[in-house]
């Protein structure tokens, strides 16, 4: 499993621990990943992803996963992120 999020492409970074001494050493900086449920309005069922805890914010500020995919750029997106956009689409589309 990668350590990357589905939603905002955010992945491992890299820096340098520093010593008192003032030593440095590689280091990597991880996102700090959950795995949620996502209720999608839309589709009326629940969508688990991988996803950041800074996303989880930004969903919830945009108003929903249907709202957030709406906005997302298809490059960010995880293939299954990506999956669900297209059905959350197509649900709009034949409901309007």
């Amino acid at each position: 499993m990668s350590r990357v999020c589905e939603l905002t492409g955010k992945g491992p970074m890299t820096g340098n621990n520093v010593s008192h001494a003032n030593n440095k050493t590689r280091r990597r900086f991880l996102p700090n990943l959950n795995d949620v449920t996502l209720q999608s309005e839309t589709l009326g069922r629940g969508i688990k992803m991988r996803i950041s805890a800074h996303a989880l914010r930004s969903v919830d500020h945009r108003g929903g996963l249907d709202k957030f995919l709406a906005k997302a750029k298809d490059t960010e997106l995880s293939a299954n992120a990506l999956k669900v956009k297209k059905e959350i689409a197509k649900a709009q589309a034949a409901q309007a």
